[in-house]
């Protein structure tokens, strides 16, 4: 059996914040505003994986509102994810994600941040896809206000 979920998310960028994103630490002028890490790229995966199994969002597994997850390592939060969806009987059969952001420039840290997918869920790289693309400038992303992610997992039922 086959479960498709989408995940979005958002996030506004701001001066003294690391910018992290797919578990990568990427230097930058400005980082992420959030709870958490503000992992943008694994708040949507995460979201989609969930989704997929109507498990909600991460919001109902990980609130804001709770100070233990105040400054989460959102890695951390993913292998969670993965180990509730194992439990479920699942597994991911491909993950696609793109993250939406003017700066800076992603596309060196790509490879790494499907590789910290990867290994979180327990797959292949090649189940994992990432992208990265502007928005010419438009919207609050190409203002560089703040960067946006989206997600769309594929989970399989464990044989």
């Amino acid at each position: 059996m086959f479960r498709i979920g989408h995940g979005y998310d958002v996030h506004k960028l701001v001066e003294g914040r690391k910018l992290i994103i797919g578990g990568v630490d990427i230097p930058h002028t400005t980082g992420l505003l959030g709870h958490s890490d503000a992992d943008v790229l694994l708040h949507a995966v995460m979201d989609s994986m969930l989704g997929a199994l109507a498990l909600g969002d991460i919001g109902h597994l990980f609130p804001d509102t709770s100070e233990d997850f105040k400054d989460a390592d959102s890695m951390k939060l993913l292998e969670e994810v993965c180990r509730v969806v194992s439990e479920k009987g699942y597994t991911v059969g491909n993950i696609d994600a793109t993250v939406i952001a003017q700066a800076p420039k992603l596309a060196p840290y790509i490879n790494d941040m499907r590789a910290n997918i990867a290994r979180a869920c327990g797959v292949d790289i090649s189940q994992i896809s990432v992208k990265a693309t502007t928005e010419e400038h438009l919207g609050f992303t190409g203002e560089k206000l703040g960067i946006s992610a989206h997600s769309v997992a594929l989970m399989m039922k464990n044989s």
